[in-house]
């Protein structure tokens, strides 16, 4: 088992592991994103809105590709993350790109340690609350950085997905929150071939854990939207059945894949 005090270490190292090769993968497409593409999907878009001359919090943002995107809408960013090697690229790509996006490296439960502002929206996407153990610390931090009546934006895959093997064959974990999740893999999601080792250690966690840490934490929810289709090509045995969406082959839209959680700060405290 996981020592609460070590988890962050080993997922840092294994951050620190999976980033040079992320960022010369064609997953992360950096050679386009600097000359202008964007890096964010059209759920997470039309979810936000008009964002210009918006402060935003951006956490567990990886090397900075969706919290430039985001500056280059005109809104003003600051992106958090655990691994210092991910945002060590950040504060480069931005510098390259002249982002005025700021960058922070801590594991975001410390966050307040390291920022005190608030912020119009938070913003948080695919693949990050498996990396906390406790879902109510993180809600906390999202409702203490939003100003009242801010907004938070939220984008992640469904905990369906979390329950399959590798292969998407048989179903190998349970969709609830029953502790760590210890793991080594070879390769990364970004490059499968990739001559890396890393060990890990996540939480699966329901949807009604989800929602209940942020109703809990004065947030009102607004919108809850489930999609049977991924905007990435992560998972193994996918097909691409229209540009940039990506499903399991043999389980077509059977399974949700992705939800997204639009959520206010309540204005009574």
């Amino acid at each position: 088992m996981a020592k609460e005090n070590n988890y962050i270490e080993i997922n840092r190292q294994s951050w620190n592991n999976r980033t040079e090769i992320h960022l010369k993968s064609e997953f992360y497409d950096l050679d386009n994103f600097l000359k202008g593409k964007t890096s964010l999907n059209n759920i997470e878009i039309e979810l936000l809105g008009d964002i210009a001359g918006k402060t935003i919090l951006h956490l567990q943002c990886h090397f900075g590709q969706d919290t430039i995107s985001l500056s280059r809408l005109g809104a003003v960013v600051t992106g958090v993350d655990l691994s210092d090697k991910a945002i060590e690229s950040a504060k480069q790509i931005a510098k390259d790109t002249n982002s005025n996006a700021k960058f922070i490296c801590c594991d975001i439960y410390d966050l307040p340690d390291y920022l005190n502002e608030k912020f119009d929206i938070v913003f948080t996407s695919y693949g990050t609350i498996g990396w906390l153990p406790d879902l109510d610390k993180w809600a906390k931090i999202i409702s203490c950085f939003l100003k009242p009546n801010g907004q938070f934006v939220f984008v992640e895959f469904h905990p369906v997905v979390w329950m399959f093997d590798d292969n998407f064959e048989k179903i190998k974990y349970r969709y609830f929150n029953s502790g760590e999740i210890i793991e080594t893999e070879s390769g990364s999601y970004a490059d499968r071939k990739a001559e890396i080792t890393q060990s890990y250690v996540m939480w699966n966690h329901g949807i009604s854990e989800v929602l209940n840490s942020l109703i809990k934490n004065e947030l009102e929810i607004k919108s809850f939207d489930e999609f049977d289709y991924s905007p990435y090509n992560c998972f193994n045995k996918t097909i691409e059945f229209e540009p940039k969406k990506y499903r399991i082959e043999h389980l077509g839209n059977k399974i949700p894949m992705v939800y997204s959680i639009k959520a206010t700060r309540k204005n009574n405290s």
